[in-house]
């Protein structure tokens, strides 16, 4: 029993130990030819080495990659003197015996060296890198499982912000005068703490460096407010996966999520479990919170200090009513950024493999509501349809006889194809072709509820349309035939 304990410790003790090279300034020596040698190449090119490649004819691939690297090149076949002074040694050429002899002359010189897709020759192994410099995270699987490593890596992508490299750099302007005001550790280690966490970060990230040193010399004086950070955040068209990576780590990061009833359940789960989640969303034309009491929620809570998601189905600056709460967050003086969405009518033309513009059919798109502030039906876009633009219909399933009459009484063909996704990327997605003739019976169907985009154009004739239902059949009418 105790011999089995012990080989189970065992099994969690790595055979390697992660460290960093210093590489600035030093030779690193890549000998290959090809793509194996391409690949380090670039991932060198992450870094401040003095790059240089030992190959006789290197491939196209290598060659672009030297271009780009800057790296210079040895055009001949490989000895151990082309090793003199080099940090690091990476042998690439795909021959066994070749990367064999390498890596011995290598360690002959004393350099660590590593042999592509040789795990058992290697003195180290090359970690997938997430490049956030100066910030460097490495991951290693010990070369039994490099996808693994290269999954991993994208899941911190995904949370690691690009601008974490800058805010490393601020924080270290600011790290000598941090030691001399503050001289208790203590006090010290809650100064960065808020750092790396508050309006500092959240600043840095919403690219406004101004405002980020602004905060951290509050921070330091110790006049700084808990000051909360609103992110008006596009959740996309409601799959999860159409979600981008900003959005979902913002979610992770959010103590406050504010979000639409459109917005599905399995993407507001996305966010912190122990994140408030505050309903402000709308049904069957009906509001549950008002505009100016969703306004008076994302300016409260972030009075509270606190980091705010509003979360707005497809993309927030887009009938979102985006500009409502950017009006009230700047008259309140928060802090904020927004973060776009994929918008409904990509995701229905995703879906219908429809191209929104096509040369010789349509060069410009139209975004419009079936009707406007004043609940008039088709206020301003009429003209463009004439003209040949595409027309996609948000919010147009209850006026879509309207719409359809006065586009036909504008002179618009009764035979322009149309379009109608429900639900457009989700599961349970419908969708209807026809056309302009048709679109009156939208209005009328009982078995078309949810959110649904209508496109209108000569560019739906391109659709890829083969699982569409008719738009003008009813269910009642399907059922019957």
């Amino acid at each position: 029993m105790a011999h089995t304990d012990d080989a189970a410790r065992d099994d969690r003790k790595l055979a390697v130990f992660p460290t960093f090279h210093k590489v600035e300034g030093r030779r690193v020596v890549v000998v290959g030819e090809g793509e194996e040698a391409a690949a380090k190449l670039r991932l060198l090119n992450e870094t401040r080495a003095r790059l240089v490649v030992v190959a006789v004819s290197p491939e196209t691939a290598l060659l672009s990659a030297i271009e780009k690297s800057g790296a210079e090149l040895v055009a001949e076949p490989f000895a151990p003197a082309h090793l003199q002074g080099a940090a690091l040694v990476f042998a690439a050429s795909g021959d066994e015996a070749v990367d064999t002899g390498v890596v011995r002359a290598a360690r002959a010189a004393g350099i660590p060296a590593n042999a592509v897709d040789r795990p058992e020759i290697c003195d180290f192994y090359v970690g997938a890198l997430v490049n956030r410099a100066p910030v460097a995270v490495a991951i290693t699987s010990t070369g039994v499982g490099p996808v693994l490593a290269r999954h991993i890596r994208a899941r911190i992508e995904a949370m690691l912000p690009r601008e974490t490299g800058d805010l490393a750099r601020l924080a270290e302007s600011f790290r000598t005068t941090v030691a001399r005001v503050l001289t208790d550790g203590s006090s010290r280690r809650r100064f960065w703490a808020r750092f790396f966490s508050g309006a500092v970060a959240a600043n840095v990230e919403a690219g406004q460096p101004g405002a980020a040193r602004t905060e951290a010399q509050k921070l330091l004086n110790g006049t700084a407010e808990d000051a909360g950070f609103v992110w008006l955040v596009g959740a996309g068209p409601g799959a999860e996966d159409l979600l981008t990576l900003r959005a979902q780590r913002l979610l992770q990061e959010a103590d406050v999520i504010v979000h639409d009833a459109l917005v599905p359940d399995v993407v507001v789960a996305m966010g912190r479990r122990d994140a408030e989640r505050i309903a402000v969303g709308k049904r069957k034309g009906a509001h549950s919170v008002s505009q100016g009491e969703i306004n008076r929620i994302l300016v409260d809570e972030a009075g509270k200090g606190r980091r705010v998601v509003r979360l707005k189905a497809g993309d927030p600056m887009i009938f979102g009513r985006a500009g409502e709460e950017l009006d009230a967050l700047r008259a309140a003086g928060v802090a904020h950024d927004v973060v776009p969405g994929v918008t409904a009518a990509l995701a229905a033309a995703a879906s219908l493999r429809l191209p929104l513009s096509l040369r010789g059919v349509a060069s410009s798109i139209v975004f419009a509501t079936g009707h406007d502030r004043d609940g008039e039906t088709l206020p301003a876009w009429g003209d463009l349809a004439l003209k040949g633009a595409t027309v996609a219909v948000y919010m147009g399933r209850t006026v879509a006889g309207r719409v359809a009459a006065r586009l036909s009484e504008a002179g618009l063909s009764a035979g322009t194809p149309v379009a109608v996704v429900e639900n457009a990327a989700h599961a349970d997605e419908v969708v209807l072709a026809g056309s302009l003739a048709d679109l009156g019976a939208l209005s009328e169907r009982e078995d078309v509820n949810g959110p649904v985009l209508i496109i209108i154009g000569d560019v739906v004739g391109a659709a890829d349309l083969a699982a569409a239902g008719p738009l003008a059949a009813s269910e009642r009418a399907v059922a019957a035939a």
